[in-house]
């Protein structure tokens, strides 16, 4: 069930308002009247009517001001302008402010309803196809990773089928594409889904305790060595393991971890015997495997044993047709973290995204919606509100994102960067910072702790 649908009729002549009002009524659409441009504009925040028709010259504020502050507030309003005073060059002006028509008075009412009756019906149009993407979107879920692409479809059919008889496994793909949310849902779907879920980043762990943290040790078997201690495999006894970044893993530990995946017992670092695991091994790499092979990086093996299946992450510019369902689910994951009221992206914003190459991936949209929603002060997402390097020329994206931010590109960190912006700008005061960003201030507050924003960062 779509919406109402609500028209806003801004004039100082209470004449025009009585008769737009009367002539232009319709089922199903809610005429809200006003007679000066600052109760039409706050009838328009509080109300966020889809159609706007205001006239040109009123006092106070010109039609031409009222229509850059409704479509600041939200680009995708329709909004018609009417004046006595007809010219091309002030016409072209509105147009390229964003005016959907430019009308000249006195106004023919039979065209002007023919006008208001096409927007109307555009509006809903726009309604159910948001309607749509939203059950679009529910539906395209697989054990949380979205997506509806052939590519998608594939890998979703490949980890139903191959969950429930693994015991090792190779996710391949590029950073950002979900290599670590393809191996959740494997074990979610594996027999062994109440069992632990264990991960070990081994681009994280320093070469000299690597056996240590996949097999353990006894006490005394090193300096430092002070107790036992039980390897994550056998943590992960009974569950799985994800082995993330397999590729950095020393050799000397590949040849060990080969021995644990063939004979399913471990052996920890200084004991004498032997110990019995069962448990499932996923590892994931964004390095071709087989030129480390031929580079003698990566044991060949341990690469066969492990790609006996083997299941890839797309990257998203081979499926930029889920960019639309990834950049709504991304909307409502953020609205509801921030506490804001955010519906959608402008037409703007979609092509700006629509031409990027996305060398991040999902996570690099992921950073960008989460800013885009931070940033927003409408309850749409338009092209100013995204990250300063998807402004840049579209010719070099890359370079610009890696100027933009070279080393801070995470989320946290550009939302920790724009929140003490705001609170500078704002002399520190909470509850003026929360009304800028558009978030109740509990939110705020919780956001501050959780990104380390003290009153000394100020």
């Amino acid at each position: 069930m779509t919406s109402a649908v609500s028209l806003l009729v801004i004039d100082d002549n209470p004449a025009s308002v009585e008769l737009l009002s009367t002539a232009l009524a319709q089922p199903g659409l809610e005429i809200l009247t006003a007679s000066n441009p600052e109760e039409g504009l706050n009838l328009f925040r509080n109300r966020r009517p889809q159609v706007v028709l205001t006239d040109l010259v009123m006092p106070q504020m010109s039609g031409m001001e009222v229509l850059e502050r409704i479509v600041e507030i939200d680009p995708a309003t329709d909004v018609i302008l009417m004046s006595a005073h007809y010219s091309t060059e002030s016409a072209v002006e509105a147009v390229k402010k964003g005016a959907s028509d430019y009308l000249n008075k006195p106004i023919s009412i039979d065209p002007l309803r023919e006008r208001i009756t096409r927007l109307v019906e555009e509006v809903r149009k726009r309604q159910r196809a948001l309607q749509l993407e939203d059950e679009l979107r529910t539906t395209s879920e697989f054990e949380g990773i979205v997506g509806r692409s052939p590519l998608m479809w594939e890998m979703f059919w490949r980890t139903r089928r191959v969950a429930p008889h693994y015991r090792a496994l190779l996710i391949t793909g590029e950073t950002g594409t979900g290599k670590d949310l393809i191996a959740r849902a494997l074990h979610r779907l594996s027999p062994v889904a109440s069992g632990k879920y264990v991960v070990l980043n081994c681009s994280a762990v320093v070469e000299t305790l690597f056996e240590s943290e996949l097999f353990g040790h006894v006490r005394g078997s090193f300096t430092g060595a002070t107790h036992n201690k039980p390897g994550l495999f056998e943590h992960a006894h009974g569950g799985t393991l994800f082995l993330d970044e397999i590729g950095d893993m020393p050799l000397a530990t590949q040849a060990k971890l080969l021995r644990v995946l063939q004979n399913q017992e471990v052996q920890r670092v200084g004991a004498l015997s032997a110990r019995k695991v069962d448990v499932r091994v996923i590892a994931a790499t964004n390095h071709d495997l087989r030129t480390a092979v031929a580079e003698k990086r990566f044991r060949e093996d341990l690469y066969y044993r492990l790609s006996m299946v083997e299941i890839q992450a797309p990257r998203l510019a081979e499926r930029k047709e889920d960019l639309p369902l990834l950049q709504l689910h991304f909307i409502a994951r953020f609205a509801t973290q921030y506490g804001k009221h955010v519906r959608g992206l402008t037409h703007r914003a979609q092509i700006r995204l629509s031409r990027h190459s996305w060398p991040g991936n999902v996570r690099e949209l992921e950073n960008v919606i989460g800013h885009a929603v931070m940033m927003t002060a409408s309850d749409t997402v338009d092209a100013h509100d995204l990250p300063p390097y998807l402004h840049a020329p579209s010719e070099e994206p890359e370079k610009a994102a890696v100027a933009a931010a070279p080393n801070g590109g995470t989320l946290a960190e550009m939302q920790r960067q724009y929140i003490l912006q705001v609170l500078r700008e704002t002399g520190g005061v909470i509850s003026s910072a929360a009304t800028r960003l558009g978030v109740p201030r509990t939110t705020l507050n919780a956001m501050m702790r959780k990104l380390g924003i003290s009153r000394n960062d100020l």
